[in-house]
C-alpha cells in the first residue's frame, strides 16, 4: 500500500472533477479523499495499491471529468500510510 498527496492544476474546479474523481477512486479501491482549494486546484490524498495508485493518476492526467483540462499533477509520495475507510469528496 501507498499513499499519496496529489495536486491537479488546471480547469478542474466547477466541471464536476471531485465527482469523477470520487467515483473513479472507488472504481480501483482507493481511500483518502479530494477537496478543492482555493487557488483553483483540486487536491487528492489517496491510499491503495501501487498499480491502482498509477493507473488512477493516469486517469487523472489524461482524462478527468468530460468538461475538464488538466495542465499538470503533482504528486508526492507520503513515507507513512494513510488510514482512510473510504474515498470521499470533502468541501
Amino acid at each position: 500500500m501507498e499513499s499519496l498527496q496529489i495536486t491537479v492544476h488546471g480547469k478542474v474546479q466547477g466541471v464536476w472533477f471531485r465527482k469523477y474523481t470520487h467515483k473513479k477512486a472507488n472504481e480501483f479501491g482507493l481511500h483518502g479523499y479530494v477537496t478543492n482549494q482555493n487557488n483553483g486546484t483540486v487536491f487528492i490524498e489517496a491510499t491503495g495499491e501501487k498499480k491502482e495508485l498509477d493507473i488512477f493518476i493516469h486517469w487523472l492526467k489524461n482524462e478527468g471529468s468530460p468538461l475538464s483540462k488538466v495542465t499538470s499533477v503533482a504528486i508526492i509520495k507520503l513515507n507513512t500510510e494513510k488510514q482512510f475507510n473510504s474515498f470521499e469528496i470533502k468541501r
